[in-house]
């Protein structure tokens, strides 16, 4: 039985993924520079922005509380594992059946190696492979399911949080190296993407690597500061006030990582009427993330829609794939936990 928390963080995953289908409906239709939020903010912030650094906060932050709870590093990563490959499998199989629906490439598809080498290059993570030859070539995007990028960066900082299995019992010294660890990370965002930026390691590039791993490591160090016996409602406000400043001076990148984590957890530690109830019926954010892509993607290779009523019909497809992946292939994971 997978136990829900009367918490806000549910809700939060769930808007967060609903927020990401948004930025790709613009970018998907061929009016990326259309969004709205882009546009209100003079260029500094996107749903997906929102999306992927409240994911990477929240996630760091119960990911080290998982890592405490972890008997080892056998039955931290078996954890992890679990979260993340079976939906993701169970994903890409499936799209792998449709995909001859959808081919019209050159050559029989059969004969197409990006066929065959898509399921095994995502699945390694690390071999992120957007396209297969002769599908959606047609369409302003050609990537199959662009969302899976970003799973081997969390998947990465999973296995980097690791190091604080070797001193799990010196508090003192985890929250030296939590807080170096940090500094070390803004450093770079802040004076070394130029230098950085571009650079690639095992295929992630810099640039999201110093961006979406400064939120994930921020909600480790709110986690090693037990930020949720601490979180107070004038923190929050404080938080919310600054950020909003932020955004209408134009210097939102230089203060992300620090207000918008504590902004998000504060968020999911304060109790809301209904909200806080909201995962009983499961937790459907990764299965939206990781079907609202090709869901879109076939929705346009089929039907001609205008802006809101894609975005409205991408919204309720996916929501009913993400209860579907939760229910028959996420939670039944989870339950060797």
């Amino acid at each position: 039985m997978i136990q829900r928390h009367h918490n806000n963080f549910d809700f939060l995953r769930f808007v967060f993924a609903l927020f990401v289908l948004i930025s790709h409906s613009f970018a998907l239709l061929g009016i990326a520079d259309q969004e709205w939020l882009v546009n209100y903010t003079n260029g500094q912030l996107s749903f997906s922005d929102i999306g992927l650094a409240g994911f990477f906060v929240i996630s760091g932050y119960f990911i080290y509380k998982s890592l405490v709870r972890s008997s080892g590093i056998w039955d931290y990563l078996k954890k992890r594992f679990l979260r993340l490959f079976p939906a993701l499998f169970v994903v890409l199989f499936l799209t792998i059946l449709i995909i001859p629906i959808l081919y019209n490439g050159s050559v029989p598809l059969g004969e197409n190696l990006s066929y065959w080498t898509y399921l095994p290059n995502n699945l390694s993570l690390y071999g992120f492979q957007g396209t297969v030859d002769g599908v959606f070539a047609n369409l302003p995007y050609h990537s199959i399911n662009g969302s899976l990028w970003t799973i081997r960066y969390e998947f990465s900082l999973y296995l980097l949080v690791m190091l604080f299995l070797l001193i799990r019992k010196k508090p003192v010294k985890i929250i030296i190296i939590a807080s170096l660890l940090f500094l070390i990370w803004m450093v770079f965002f802040q004076f070394g993407l130029d230098r950085f930026g571009g650079s690639k390691l095992l295929g992630m590039q810099g640039l999201p690597l110093f961006n979406l791993g400064g939120f994930f490591i921020a909600g480790v160090l709110l986690a090693v500061l037990d930020f949720k016996n601490w979180n107070k409602q004038w923190i929050l406000w404080l938080g919310v006030i600054l950020l909003a400043a932020s955004l209408y001076f134009n210097f939102y990148s230089v203060v992300k990582h620090v207000l918008f984590p504590i902004v998000i957890l504060g968020l999911g530690f304060t109790a809301i009427k209904g909200v806080s109830s909201f995962g009983k019926y499961g937790d459907p954010s990764y299965g939206i993330y990781i079907y609202a892509f090709p869901i879109q993607q076939i929705s346009i290779f089929y039907f001609k829609f205008e802006l809101v009523e894609f975005i409205i019909f991408s919204i309720i497809l996916s929501i009913i794939m993400g209860y579907l992946s939760w229910h028959f292939v996420e939670k039944r994971a989870l339950r060797y936990k």
